[in-house]
């Protein structure tokens, strides 16, 4: 991974139980020292982004646009515009990269789909283009945990999409980066989503289609969680070039 940086990356946390996870662990392996706000939970957002040379913005059972019952939404989407006008990299995953199409003028809405398990994904033409995303297998297979999504921001390129899910992964301008799915998670914070949660997904598609459900993602964990956190790495790891390559040109 080449020479470690020293920086401060900021992770706003949506749900104590939605942490950073492996993408945390490859960031603090490249020398970024992490700041985690949990802003729905007492944590106070930072007025500005000047302090910071990116920041990752995590998954919740919050909807993103429920701005009356998470007043935070507000602030937040303040804070990841101007970070964006300082073409500092952002990285929103599950409900923020909702949060992201949100900053950038898009709504986020109820999908026709409840996706829960590792669910195939495919890379776009314009994803397999992209610095991130190259090179990688076009069918990918990644936690999800999730009701809405979110349409596609005007000017923003679709880099991965679903089959019950249209706008899996984009990219705004050439440092904001917005994921439907959940390639944070380590194989060990997937299985406690797993084996811990299943009243909410019970609660959500009853007794028996829960269950089901609930075994049908134990079995994917098994198969492909392994790859889902080789995607992790590689993109993290590319995701730290973007905030080296912004760290230098903001140094200049």
């Amino acid at each position: 991974m080449g020479e470690a940086f020293t920086m401060q990356i900021l992770v706003i946390q949506n749900c104590p139980s939605s942490p950073v996870s492996l993408v945390g662990d490859y960031l603090e392996a490249a020398g970024a020292e992490l700041v985690t706000v949990l802003p729905h939970d007492g944590g106070t957002l930072p007025a500005k982004p000047d302090a910071f040379a990116g920041a990752v913005i995590l998954g919740g059972p919050q909807h993103a646009g429920d701005d009356e019952k998470y007043p935070a939404f507000r602030p937040t989407l303040d804070l990841l515009r101007a970070f964006h006008d300082q073409a500092k990299p952002l990285l929103g995953l599950c409900l923020g990269g909702q949060l992201l199409a949100r900053a950038f003028g898009e709504r986020v809405r109820v999908n026709d789909h409840f996706e829960y398990g590792f669910l195939p994904i495919d890379i776009t033409p314009d994803g397999q283009q992209d610095p991130l995303l190259q090179g990688l297998a076009p069918r990918q297979r990644i936690m999800q945990w999730h009701e809405d999504t979110f349409e596609l921001p005007a000017g923003g390129v679709r880099l991965m999409t679903g089959e019950t899910c249209r706008n899996q992964a984009f990219r705004f301008g050439k440092t904001a980066y917005g994921f439907q799915c959940h390639f944070e998670v380590s194989i060990d914070q997937a299985k406690h989503w797993i084996e811990n949660f299943n009243h909410v997904i019970t609660r959500k598609l009853g007794d028996s289609q829960g269950m089901e459900a609930i075994q049908r993602a134990r079995g994917e964990l098994d198969k492909y969680g392994r790859r889902a956190n080789d995607f992790c790495r590689i993109v993290t790891q590319r995701w730290i070039g973007l905030l080296k390559a912004s760290a230098a040109e903001q140094a200049a």
